[in-house]
C-alpha cells in the first residue's frame, strides 16, 4: 500500500491515539480478553477531514465498526448507505491500513451497498461478503393499482424496520418487487409485510442470483471542450445546456465521484460524473488537441 506523507501520519496517529476497552469473548468454554480501542477526539477529527459535514456521523460509526473488526478477527457489516457515504467511507478507511473493506449492495451496479469490515491480514471470502445482503421477492397483482419504488419502501418501513436496513428496490411491474435487505431481518419481512398500497402481497426469500436486474444501458459519447470544467463535461454526457446543468450542480443533482461539487470544478479521466434522474457518465479518456481544446471521451449508464 503506498501512502502519502498525510497518508503515514494519519496511519501513525490511527495507532497512536487509540484508547483501550475490553469485550469478554468465549472461546472454547474460557474467556479471553480481546482489546477493542476506541477514537481519541483528535484521531477522529483527523480521520473525518475531508467527509461531507452531513455524512460525518454515518462515517464515523463505519470507522467504529472497523476498529471492532480489527479487534475481533471477524467480518462486521455496515448499514446500507448510499453511494456518496459509500465513497466518503471507502477515502476515510484508507487511512486504517489494518481495515480491509469491501462495498457490495446484492448485484454489480448497486446504488445502495453495505460494506463488509475485516482485517486486512484474513483471507478474503466471496462467500462471506455476499452473506451480507440477502433478496426478497414481494409479490402481488399490480395491474389495477400500481406501485412505485416509494410504495414498496413504504411499506417495508411500515412493518418498523429502519431504511439503513433496505437497499435497492428493484420494481417487477405488475408481479410486485425484488427488494435488498439486512438477512436478519428477512423473517420478520416474510410475517410481517403482507400488503403494499392496497395490494395483498406474499413476501419470500429468494436467491442473489434470482434477483431481476434491468439491463444497464451503455452509450459512448465524444466531444472536444475548451475547458474540463465540470458543468461543460456534464452538458455534454446529459445533453442540458450548461445553464440548466449550473443549477442542477447547485442544488446537488449532479456530483463528481459521488461527492458535491462546484460547476467549475475541473474533472478528469476516471472521475464519475452522476446525474439524478439521468444515471452516470464515466470520464473514458481525455487528450489535449493540436489546437489545444480538449477531445473527451464519455460512456454513459442509463
Amino acid at each position: 500500500m503506498t501512502l502519502t506523507a498525510n497518508g503515514f501520519h494519519s496511519c501513525r496517529l490511527w495507532q497512536a491515539f487509540k484508547l483501550s476497552r475490553t469485550l469478554r469473548v468465549s472461546h472454547n468454554s474460557s474467556t479471553r480478553l480481546i482489546t477493542t480501542k476506541a477514537y481519541s477526539g483528535k484521531e477522529k477529527e483527523r480521520l473525518l477531514k475531508g467527509v461531507t459535514v452531513e455524512h460525518r456521523e454515518d462515517v464515523a460509526r463505519v470507522l467504529e465498526q472497523g476498529q471492532q473488526a480489527e479487534s475481533t478477527w471477524t467480518a462486521v457489516f455496515t448499514d446500507f448507505y448510499t453511494p456518496p457515504v459509500i465513497a466518503d467511507a471507502l477515502q476515510a478507511l484508507k487511512f486504517v491500513p489494518d481495515v480491509h473493506p469491501e462495498a457490495w449492495g446484492g448485484y454489480e451496479m448497486a446504488e445502495r451497498k453495505r460494506i463488509k469490515l475485516s482485517r486486512a491480514d484474513m483471507p478474503e471470502d466471496l462467500g462471506a461478503l455476499t452473506a451480507g445482503v440477502s433478496a426478497i421477492w414481494v409479490k402481488g397483482n399490480f395491474i389495477f393499482d400500481s406501485a412505485t419504488h416509494r410504495d414498496f419502501l413504504g411499506a417495508c418501513l411500515g412493518t418498523g424496520i429502519e431504511r439503513s436496513k433496505v437497499g435497492d428496490i428493484l420494481v417487477q411491474g405488475e408481479r410486485g418487487a425484488h427488494i435488498l435487505v439486512v438477512p436478519e431481518l428477512v423473517s420478520h419481512l416474510e410475517m410481517s409485510l403482507t400488503s403494499v398500497r392496497s395490494v395483498p402481497v406474499s413476501t419470500r426469500q429468494i436467491e442473489l442470483s434470482e434477483l431481476a436486474v434491468r439491463e444497464v444501458k451503455v452509450q459512448e459519447l465524444k466531444s472536444v471542450e475548451a475547458s474540463l470544467r465540470l458543468d461543460a463535461i456534464a452538458s455534454a454526457g446529459f445533453r442540458p445546456s450548461r445553464s440548466k446543468i449550473v443549477d442542477m450542480v447547485k442544488a446537488g443533482d449532479i456530483r463528481v465521484n459521488w461527492k458535491e461539487s462546484k460547476a467549475s470544478s475541473v474533472v478528469k479521466a476516471g472521475d464519475i460524473i452522476s446525474c439524478a434522474g439521468k444515471g452516470r457518465c464515466e470520464v473514458k479518456a481525455v487528450e489535449l488537441t493540436k489546437k489545444e481544446r480538449y477531445a473527451v471521451q464519455l460512456v454513459r449508464y442509463v
